[in-house]
């Protein structure tokens, strides 16, 4: 019996995905529920597993476009395939720690020739795949426990093999990029195939420009009381909380409070109307190994900084290490992104459809400024506001930011739901 596999369906409005990497080689002999390929879409990276024991004959190629429902593979469940070429570790001996601190020390005396050099401890950060890292999560094994367990193993020929075979040349390194410069008198040309999520952002920047009537306001923030204030409590937040404060929980803060005053911020256009929520789900630009993500943190209204910051980490780390999914980028109904971490000192944020508004950080730079009357050197960033004029109004648009600017230089403000703490106190 042959078994068709096929492209699944990773969401709603996603027509086709890209072969990311087989993890099975032609002919391999494949297990029911074993994860034989990972696909691409424009959101997320996903695994697709075998429905069969059997031999699976491959049918498509890693970076190739594929449509939802095309078959990409077919198991025959009544052959049997071969074995994977790439050397099996789990099938070596396990050597015992007392085992390998005796070889260790026996192998640096004299008598036994050039020492063999055994860190007991190591900083080395494995590089797993989405797949790999899902079937740890699963198990519950760490990164650790997947050094230590290599570790315990005596490195074979087969194993050094492998590594000769597939090592990365010196000049595949970005130091030895620059040094073996590629200007020498080259006229080549490289071409290299948009993944989907290249792709589709390409799309949907282009339609922002072409669908929307995009706007930047801009405004300058001084930071001297938000830096201030992490000075003073950084240590004492991170011990309670167990996270940084950093000033992207500020600014998200402020956004909420902002948009509680001016609600009109938070819609976006749909079908000749406007629809407003009651809620702000903040989507936060995140930059990961396959390219932009936009994550989100629901109801960040109604959640603390440190809550805040507790999400913002979380997210960011699963971008990082391509763990996203498709529910974390669902949704949003206003962006925050920052482009000071990269240095940049101004520019004109996209917006993130179907959304109607998105606010730029920028990079903190001392300035001279007037204060009272004097001139100051004070850390100041700009900030940008991009909006849909078909939703929003100049007036709003430029008074909604200058409310945000407000509450970052007074952060009490947060407090007290965007009003001076004078005003709340006498109930004005």
């Amino acid at each position: 019996m042959k078994i068709e596999i096929k492209v699944p369906s990773p969401g709603e409005s996603i027509n086709e995905v890209q072969l990311a990497a087989w993890l099975v080689e032609e002919g391999q002999q494949v297990e029911k529920d074993q994860d034989i390929v990972e696909i691409d879409s424009d959101k997320a990276t996903l695994s697709v597993a075998a429905e069969a024991d059997g031999k699976i004959t491959l049918q498509a190629k890693e970076g190739d476009t594929l449509e939802i429902g095309s078959v990409i593979a077919v198991i025959d469940t009544t052959a049997t395939g071969s074995k994977p070429t790439k050397p099996q570790h789990t099938e070596k001996k396990k050597v015992s720690l007392s085992e390998d601190k005796a070889e260790s020390k026996e192998k640096t005396t004299p008598e036994s020739g050039p020492p063999v050099i055994k860190e007991e401890k190591s900083d080395i950060k494995p590089t797993l795949s989405p797949l790999a890292r899902k079937i740890m999560e699963k198990t519950g094994a760490s990164e650790k426990d997947l050094i230590d367990f290599f570790n315990s193993y005596r490195i074979g020929k087969e194993d050094v093999t492998f590594f000769l075979n597939n090592r990365k040349t010196k000049s595949d390194s970005p130091s030895a990029a620059i040094t073996n410069s590629s200007w020498q008198d080259s006229r080549k040309t490289k071409h290299q195939k948009m993944s989907m999520l290249r792709k589709k952002l390409a799309q949907r920047l282009v339609s922002v420009k072409n669908e929307t009537a995009m706007l930047t306001t801009f405004n300058e923030v001084n930071m001297t009381s938000i830096m201030e204030i992490r000075k003073k409590f950084k240590e004492n937040f991170k011990e309670k909380f167990g996270v940084g404060l950093g000033f992207m929980s500020f600014f998200t803060k402020a956004v909420t409070e902002a948009i509680r005053l001016f609600p009109g911020i938070n819609a976006q256009f749909s079908n000749d109307e406007i629809i407003q929520y009651n809620y702000v789900d903040i989507s936060i630009a995140v930059s990961a190994p396959k390219g932009l993500v936009v994550p989100v943190i629901r109801n960040a209204e109604i959640m603390s900084l440190a809550e805040i910051e507790k999400a913002i980490k979380t997210l960011a780390v699963k971008a990082r290490e391509n763990k996203i999914t498709l529910e974390d980028m669902q949704g949003g109904t206003f962006t925050i992104t920052n482009g000071g971490v990269f240095g940049s000192m101004m520019s004109t944020p996209i917006i993130n459809p179907p959304q109607s508004a998105i606010l730029g950080m920028h990079n903190i730079v001392e300035r001279p400024v007037a204060i009272n009357g004097k001139v100051e050197i004070h850390p100041m960033m700009y900030i940008a506001l991009s909006y849909d004029h078909r939703v929003i109004d100049g007036r709003e648009s430029v008074s909604f930011l200058v409310k945000v600017k407000e509450m970052l230089e007074q952060p009490e403000r947060m407090l007290f739901g965007a009003k001076d703490p004078a005003q709340a106190l006498l109930g004005l």
